[in-house]
């Protein structure tokens, strides 16, 4: 489904993702992980466009995106989450998902003004959406607390509630154990971000691990738990 070659990317003399090949199969949940400052949100920034590599590609679904736009990329299928870069604070929480809902209807400002027979469909569409997702993520609790008010863990699954208002097939985001199945088995291949080795393992079919900007590790769980380098890079031996 994502086919990384070779990406590398160069911060001046700073190396942050070097020469890193890796695939992502439909249907997995892969995860990357690795310790602080390994390059995780650098590969996360390629891969979704908000960062263009030095070399290296991207191939989603056989096509080219290398150093494509975010919003072109998220047409295609591939979203992320944020940590709150993508929530209005003063928004409730389904006004949050029903604002994301409206980004895949798009509804012109003249189709709003006028309150069209199209317009009014997408309404009702995204306020249909929005439902399916509160129900989903478990947030229909908390539907109308502002997201300012909201816990950090509440947050992040506000984020994911976000990202799946696009009708993602390839969803890349930071781990929330009580959604990443939830995630897969609704048919979203997923790729989750974590440094904590322990969190991760149980949910994985298969761990990438990054160093310094590069793999040093990949197999499944079990394997990684026992690999000397990976041990190494955590402990710092």
């Amino acid at each position: 489904m994502l086919e990384i070659k070779g990406l590398t990317k160069r911060f001046g003399g700073v190396v942050a993702i070097d020469g890193l090949d890796m695939t992502i199969k439909q249907g997995e949940i892969v995860g990357i992980i690795g310790p602080n400052g390994a390059g995780k949100t650098t590969l996360f920034n390629l891969i979704t466009g908000f960062l263009r590599p030095t070399k290296g590609k991207v191939l989603f679904e056989e096509r080219d995106i290398t150093g494509h736009k975010p919003h072109r990329i998220a047409a295609q299928g591939i979203t992320r989450t944020f940590q709150a870069a993508n929530l209005f604070p003063d928004f409730t929480v389904q006004e949050n998902i029903v604002a994301a809902c409206h980004l895949k209807p798009k509804v012109g400002i003249l189709e709003a003004i006028l309150h069209t027979p199209g317009s009014r469909k997408k309404r009702e569409y995204a306020l249909s959406r929005t439902k399916e997702i509160l129900e989903f993520t478990g947030l229909d609790t908390r539907k109308d607390q502002f997201a300012e008010g909201l816990s950090s863990g509440w947050r992040r699954t506000l984020s994911v509630a976000i990202a799946l208002a696009a009708y993602p097939r390839l969803l890349m985001l930071a781990f929330i154990m009580n959604l990443v199945i939830k995630v897969r088995e609704s048919g979203v291949t997923v790729v989750v971000i974590e440094h904590n080795m322990r969190a991760i393992m149980d949910y994985c079919d298969r761990i990438v691990v990054l160093a310094f900007g590069k793999k040093i590790a990949e197999g499944p769980p079990e394997e990684i738990r026992q690999n000397k380098d990976v041990i190494a890079a955590y402990l710092g031996e």
